[in-house]
């Protein structure tokens, strides 16, 4: 399964499409826009990942993560390399919280939200240019989406069709249930 992007909107396509595998390792695909994405738990120590695809960003390399995400605001990282989403995932734990591009283990932008991961405490002017740097680092690494933050926001949010995404796994919203990476 594939949650597929909407141009512009917060729903999404619920796709079915063969991730490249290699030691048994399935892997993301930047020549058909098949990124990973991972939800992980960081309220309760649960250990708990949801691990997908995601078709619609257009990511060429490196990774995108931000803890500004509905409803649960967990960290949720998009990216096409497991090392860059793991440094995007270590990146945010050590500044609070926040929204970061990387590629490997380069940061390229980042917006700090050490307010419970969700808000800044800096001035606006700060916030405002950090904000418009994420985005820039974004297309830097191929990104295609107009807003891809808001999109990685409302990738977890399991209430608004089709498939979405959460530490428990994939849900298919239509159904209201989790459901296998693999279609059957």
């Amino acid at each position: 399964r594939v949650i597929g992007l909407v141009p512009g909107q917060i729903i999404t396509e619920s796709l079915v499409d063969e991730p490249a595998v290699r030691s048994g390792e399935a892997l993301a695909d930047p020549e058909r826009d098949l990124a990973k994405v991972a939800v992980i738990e960081r309220h309760l120590g649960t250990g708990r990942i949801g691990l997908g695809f995601v078709r619609g960003f257009g990511l060429r390399r490196g990774a995108l993560g931000s803890t500004l995400s509905h409803d649960a605001h967990n960290a949720v990282i998009v990216g096409v390399d497991d090392a860059s989403m793991a440094y995007a995932v270590r990146r945010l734990a050590n500044i609070g919280g926040g929204i970061v591009v990387v590629d490997g283990a380069k940061v390229l932008a980042e917006l700090p939200l050490p307010v419970a991961g969700i808000l800044s405490d800096a001035p606006l002017a700060e916030v405002v240019s950090a904000s418009e740097a994420v985005v820039a680092a974004a297309l830097e690494l191929g990104c295609s989406i107009d807003a891809p933050f808001q999109s990685l926001a409302f990738l977890a949010l399991s209430v608004i069709p089709a498939l979405k995404i959460t530490d428990r796994g994939l849900v298919d919203v239509e159904r209201f249930e989790l459901v296998p990476l693999r279609a059957e």
